[in-house]
């Protein structure tokens, strides 16, 4: 046998046993969530340094900030935030925030117009900007059959809106309370609004410190697409 021809076949046989000891990376390997499902509050890269400057939605219950630059709306006593394809909600401002399952979030803050998205992601282009995103498209056949009906408005006029919690302004910087018993506690005494949405009376009753909701699901995944799309 030639000597180059049994060189090429000893450099073959050595890479195979190399690759052999090299773990493969799963095939989703460049996705990365950094957080787990059952962390009470969870840091999802959204600093909000004093209480929003809110203006009502129009016909909607529901407030936003248009100069923040941050998917942030509050309804009927919690703040909600879209970011990363995920739901996240809290009790206070700047968190810390708790995933919410796609099939948990209240119909009046599915149905915000895309407009009032201060940093719409980008398959909401090309979307009418007068109308909710297309959440039925965007999360799939599965959220749709459960979900169904959800972007017809009432034939009755909406909710009255949650007053908004503006005892949080004199929370900001070294100030904000950062722990869940501080925040239950300033909360508990300042604010005595009643929830209408059950997610929202769920989520008080199971905000205990150290605990955050029990969500349905498996938390965020896949970069945060949510449910199986089709």
């Amino acid at each position: 046998m030639p000597h180059d021809v049994q060189e090429n076949d000893l450099r073959y046989l050595l890479i195979l046993v190399t690759l052999a000891f090299v773990p493969f990376a799963p095939a989703r390997a460049e996705v990365s969530v950094g957080i787990g499902i059952h962390a009470p509050g969870v840091s999802i890269g959204v600093n909000i340094p004093a209480y929003p400057r809110f203006v009502r939605v129009p016909n909607y219950p529901v407030y936003y900030d248009p100069h923040l630059r941050v998917n942030l709306f509050f309804y009927d006593g919690l703040y909600w935030v879209f970011q990363d394809d995920n739901w996240y909600t809290s009790a206070w401002y700047n968190g810390p925030w708790d995933w919410v399952d796609p099939f948990d979030v209240p119909v009046y803050v599915l149905r915000v117009p895309v407009r009032y998205y201060r940093v719409p992601p980008p398959h909401f282009r090309g979307w009418r900007t007068d109308a909710p995103p297309r959440w039925h498209e965007h999360w799939g056949r599965d959220w749709q059959d459960r979900r169904g009906g959800w972007e017809r408005r009432d034939r009755h006029a909406p909710p009255p809106r949650a007053p908004l919690p503006s005892y949080q302004k004199h929370y900001s910087g070294d100030r904000y309370p950062g722990e869940f018993e501080r925040q239950r506690e300033i909360r508990t005494e300042r604010y005595r609004y009643q929830p209408r949405e059950e997610f929202t009376r769920r989520y008080e009753e199971r905000r205990s410190p150290g605990e955050g909701p029990r969500p349905r699901g498996e938390g965020p995944r896949d970069g945060g697409r949510g449910p199986d799309r089709r």
